[in-house]
Order: C-alpha cells, then sequence, then structure tokens
C-alpha cells in the first residue's frame, strides 16, 4: 500500500477538475466555438444530455454510444485541446498508455499516432508506446478515454534532430511538470513512488510530461452515473457544526438544502432563556455532475461569534426547523478537563452510525469528533458524503466534527475541493497548503495540530515548529492520515521532517489511519522507545470500519495490536492527566492507559 503523497504541485488546472459527465445517447445540437475546451464541450452535453435522457439509459451508455454524442467539432475539440503545448523544432512526441486500457482512445490513430514496438514499466503496469512526429508550432493531444481508467497516459517529447536545442512553452493545463524520462522517474503527481522501470535506452533523457492518475474523469462517460441515497430537499439537513475560529467564544452551524431555497439564517439563543439573536448564513451552490438525482444543492454556512464560555444554546435553522434538543451545543468552560472522540478510516460504510451513536451514548459529554482522513471512499463524490453525513447526523448537529485528509478524499490527486465546500475550518494553513486543509485549534489546555498528509511534507515544516514553539498549551496533539508507525510502510519524508519536530517540542500524542488496524506504540523519541510517555510520544493508529483478522510482521516498538475493526478513541484530559480508551463498536475496551505530567 504505497502513501501516495504530492511532493510537488499539482496543476492548479489540473487539481480544481470536477468529474464531467454525459448524460444521453443523442448528439447534442449546440454550436461549437472557436475558443471552447474540453470542459466546455463536455459542460454543455451534459446539460443537454440530463435534459433529454433516463437515468436508465445514463446506466447502460457504452464507449461506442459515447462517441455518436459529438459532432465532428466536438471531437475535434476531444482529441486536441486536452493536453496542449507549443514546441520551437520540429518533435516526437510519444505517448505511453497503459497496455490493460483496452478501449483506445479515439483520436489516437486518426491523428497519426502509430502504435510501436517499445515498452516501459513500473511496479504495477507495463506501458505501450504510440508515437507521432510534429512540426515545429503547436502540439495538441486528445482525452484519456471514456471511462474512468485510473492509470492516465502520460507524454515524453524529443527533438527529431538529437543536436536541436528543444524548448516546451505555453502549456495547458498550467504549471506543466517537466521530468526527465528515465528509470526511477515518477510519472503521476498523485503517487511519486510509483516509478519507470525498463525505459527503452534510446527514450531516456526525453522530456517528460507528469500527469495525474485521475485526469481521465474530465472525460469519464460509461458507468459515470451515480444516485444519492438521500438527496436534499427544500428542509435543511446534514447540519453539522465545525470551529473555524475560537471554540470558547465561536463555532460554524453548516447545512443543506435544494436549490429552491434562496437564503438561510440561524436563530440562538441561551438555553433557558427567550432573547433570540439571529445570524445571516452564507450560500453556495454545489454541483456533481455525476448525480443523476440530486445534481446542484446549496450550502450554507453561519458563524456564531461573540458566546459564552461554559454555556449551553439551543439553535434554530431558518425557515424550516423548530427549537429541539437536536439543535443544541455547549461551549467549553474555562477550567482544564474535557474529553474528545477520534477514530481512523470511515470510508463509506454504515458500520459509523453505530459506532458513532455508541461512542456518544458511551461518553455524551465529549467536546467534539475528529476522523484521522479517509472519511470517504471518493472525495468527489458527493453521493458519499450524503452518507457519511447522515450516518453520523444524530452526533455532528451537536458536536463538532473537526477532520482531516486521507490520500481517499482527494481522489487520485484531483485536489479536495469538496471537502473545503463541505467543511468550514480554521483558515491558519502554511504557505502552499490549501486553507482548511491543514490547521490549528486551541481547546482549552490543549493544541491540536490538524495536518495534510497528502500535501507536500517539507513545506509544513517551518508551520508545524512556529506552532509548536509558540504555544503554551499543556497537551500537544498532532493528527494526521498517514502513520509514521506501521508494519506496511515507513513514510521516511514524515519519519525525517515532522517527527524531529514532535520529539524537539514533545508532542504528547500522534493519530494516525490509513493502514486499516489499532496500533498503540511504546514512547519514541529519534525512532527509539523511551522509558516513559513523559519523555516520548504515543502513536495510535486506528481504523474507524470494520476488518478482518490479519497475521502480519511485528512490531518491535508497540504495546497493542489489533487487527479487528471498528473502533473509536475516547482522550480525556483532566488538568496535567490524560485518559485514553480504545473501544469496539460492541463497547469493549480494548486499549487503555494514562500519562501524568
Amino acid at each position: 500500500m504505497k502513501s501516495q503523497t504530492d511532493i510537488k504541485n499539482i496543476p492548479a488546472s489540473i487539481a480544481m477538475i470536477f468529474l464531467f459527465v454525459i448524460t444521453g445517447i443523442n448528439s447534442c445540437t449546440v454550436k461549437t466555438t472557436a475558443s471552447e475546451s474540453v470542459k466546455d464541450v463536455m459542460d454543455r452535453t451534459v446539460t443537454h444530455l440530463y435534459q433529454t435522457m433516463s437515468e436508465q439509459q445514463l446506466d447502460s451508455l457504452t464507449n461506442d454510444q459515447a462517441l455518436a454524442l459529438f459532432n465532428e467539432n466536438d471531437k475535434e475539440i476531444l482529441a486536441t485541446r486536452y493536453w496542449m503545448f507549443d514546441v520551437n523544432v520540429p518533435v516526437i512526441v510519444s505517448i505511453m498508455r497503459s497496455e490493460e486500457q483496452k478501449i483506445i482512445p479515439f483520436w489516437l490513430i486518426p491523428s497519426g499516432f502509430v502504435k510501436t514496438d517499445k515498452t516501459m514499466s513500473n511496479e504495477q503496469i507495463t506501458y505501450e508506446v504510440w508515437q507521432k512526429k510534429f512540426e515545429a508550432g503547436h502540439v495538441g493531444l486528445g482525452i484519456n478515454g471514456f471511462e474512468d481508467y485510473m492509470l492516465h497516459y502520460f507524454v515524453s517529447v524529443a527533438p527529431v534532430n538529437k543536436n536541436d536545442p528543444l524548448q516546451l512553452t505555453n502549456f495547458f493545463p498550467e504549471n506543466q511538470y517537466v521530468g526527465t524520462l528515465s528509470d526511477s522517474a515518477f510519472t503521476y503527481h498523485d503517487w511519486t513512488e510509483l516509478v519507470l522501470r525498463n525505459v527503452p535506452e534510446d527514450m531516456k533523457g526525453q522530456k517528460l510530461l507528469t500527469t495525474i492518475r485521475g485526469r481521465g474523469t474530465e472525460s469519464h462517460l460509461v458507468g459515470a452515473f451515480r444516485k444519492t441515497s438521500f438527496p436534499s430537499s427544500p428542509n435543511p439537513d446534514q447540519v453539522m457544526l465545525t470551529w473555524s475560529a475560537d471554540p470558547a467564544t465561536t463555532i460554524d452551524i453548516q447545512w443543506r438544502t435544494d436549490t429552491t431555497v434562496q437564503s438561510g439564517k440561524i436563530n440562538f439563543r441561551e438555553k433557558g432563556t427567550e432573547t433570540i439573536q439571529t445570524v445571516a448564513a452564507e450560500k453556495y451552490r454545489m454541483e456533481d455532475r455525476n448525480l443523476m438525482n440530486d445534481r446542484y444543492i446549496y450550502r450554507f454556512t453561519a458563524h456564531l461569534a461573540n458566546l459564552k464560555p461554559g454555556t449551553t444554546y439551543e439553535y434554530q435553522i431558518v425557515p424550516a426547523t423548530t427549537w429541539s434538543e437536536e439543535y443544541s451545543f455547549s461551549t467549553p468552560a474555562n477550567d482544564d478537563s474535557f474529553s474528545f472522540i477520534w477514530t481512523g478510516d470511515t470510508h463509506h460504510s454504515p458500520s459509523i452510525e453505530k459506532l458513532f451513536n455508541q461512542a456518544n451514548k458511551s461518553h455524551p459529554e465529549a467536546a467534539f469528533y475528529s476522523i484521522a482522513g479517509d472519511m470517504v471512499s471518493e472525495g468527489l463524490h458527493r453521493d458519499h458524503w450524503d452518507d457519511l453525513f447522515h450516518f453520523t447526523r444524530k452526533i455532528i448537529s451537536r458536536k463538532p466534527l473537526m477532520t482531516v485528509l486521507g490520500n481517499h478524499d482527494t481522489r487520485q490527486g484531483l485536489g479536495a475541493k469538496m471537502y473545503r465546500d463541505l467543511f468550514s475550518y480554521p483558515k491558519n494553513a502554511p504557505a502552499g497548503v490549501h486553507p482548511e486543509h491543514t490547521y490549528s485549534f486551541r481547546y482549552k489546555n490543549a493544541l491540536f495540530l490538524m495536518i495534510e498528509s497528502t500535501a507536500p511534507i517539507d513545506t509544513q515544516k517551518t508551520w508545524i515548529e512556529e506552532q509548536l514553539k509558540t504555544t503554551d498549551a499543556t497537551w500537544k496533539f498532532a493528527m494526521f492520515h498517514f502513520a509514521p508507525y506501521n508494519w506496511e510502510e515507513s513514510y521516511p519524508d514524515i519519519q525525517a521532517a515532522w517527527i524531529p519536530l514532535f520529539d524537539k517540542y514533545h508532542v504528547d500524542m500522534v493519530m494516525n489511519g490509513h493502514i486499516h488496524y489499532y496500533m498503540r506504540t511504546k514512547p519514541m523519541k529519534a525512532g527509539k522507545v523511551v522509558s516513559s510517555y513523559r519523555q516520548g510520544t504515543v502513536y495510535v493508529e486506528s481504523v474507524g470500519i470494520p476488518t478482518k483478522p490479519e497475521k502480519r510482521r511485528e512490531e518491535p516498538y508497540t504495546v497493542v495490536r489489533n487487527f479487528n475493526g471498528d473502533l473509536y478513541q475516547y482522550v480525556k484530559i483532566e488538568g496535567n492527566k490524560l485518559s485514553f480508551s480504545a473501544i469496539n463498536s460492541d463497547n469493549k475496551v480494548i486499549d487503555s492507559f494514562a500519562i501524568q505530567k
């Protein structure tokens, strides 16, 4: 299981791509314009076909039917405006495409590309090499196909005359990374550990144009369409609490409606009083073009401020909900005692409903909940988020949900725009990382560093150190998805960049997921076991979904390992004492320990 860490900046024009879908089997008659892009063609075709095709027709769309959707002008755009650049001399362009992708893109052979006898590979797949000569000037390449094949083609460029100094300019997508074709070169920014082998000798040294695995979703038609089990309506739902500022005096309330509701606001009051305050909500439209039954929704966010510490509030979403216990929250009192619940990967599993409800029943005083990444299995599929919010609905309308991103939440390198649209978190990320992907917050006497481990690792070192060296918090916690200690993969980049800072400033607990088992380390410092948690850090990995027992290699730094999911962790702070329990969905404690400062 590789880490899929992005150590290079993904081109912004790729990373912000939504999933584009086609919704019928008749050619769209809208006229093509000279400046249209692949995105424009897909957008207008989607709109036309959703108006004309049934769900059954969309579900059964074939590759031939997908191609028949487009007129000749559309096909020209799909064949030439997907990946573009200029060259200053005549060149040979090579396209490396997976041998396992059986359907050849419709444009490849007609445009003059010829399959060679050359191949190259990585640890997963063998790539065949297709080549074509271009004169100096513009090079335009086409879509990866109409299926969502997750090992996208990549490109190399070489001058026809080996003595010509080659220059590549005017890239689309912009900010194209240009590497060198060789053994050990990476081709996908979202999985840089997946490197090339067996590159033909006569191709080594060519300019290598990299991509991301998930970019093929731009033209995904065949098997693309989904339905949500919980479509929106005029009635507010997916009511969720988060913090984007000081938990003692603020809270953010978020909810969803369909697009018939034009505005929203929150009425709130101290419990037991009649004085009502009102806050207008921000509104924005979200789109998931793949959702046949709920393409557009509105998301609302209301920021409540100037709250009183240690106070319970009731709130009402206007214009739909009434006052009820379901919609209430409490601000933290001015003391040094609190508790919280966290778990590892929740993915796309209905078992989370039982787990969260059990945690709430056993620990109703917990101040907030956290998930250590991979909250869903497909981060740009809104139906997955709809399920998660439904499963946790009884909790997150009363307790803030503070999370971090996992590799599944960013979907094959396409970025996490949907995550940013759904959650309201502190915007204090380090430079080079999206706001809300990495953030920190202070709750009473504890500092929480919520770090995106799928973002560049070294970029975040300075921010982590600044957060730790300037805090006077008694307790320091870090949560991120990729675990630096586990039986499968060591993540040497995280161990080199972050662990020395955790050691230097004595982070008390690091909370992780990803490997799908439970593990607690002995106290660790500088990669070695030390005598006490007062000298070293405890690293805990957990999983929120059911798993099967496994026999894995031993880990000498562990205290407890358990290969049975589904688990949540209960952490209680009482001044200078921390108590910890790991509990399964049957309410059985599988591990516990305490730290006394």
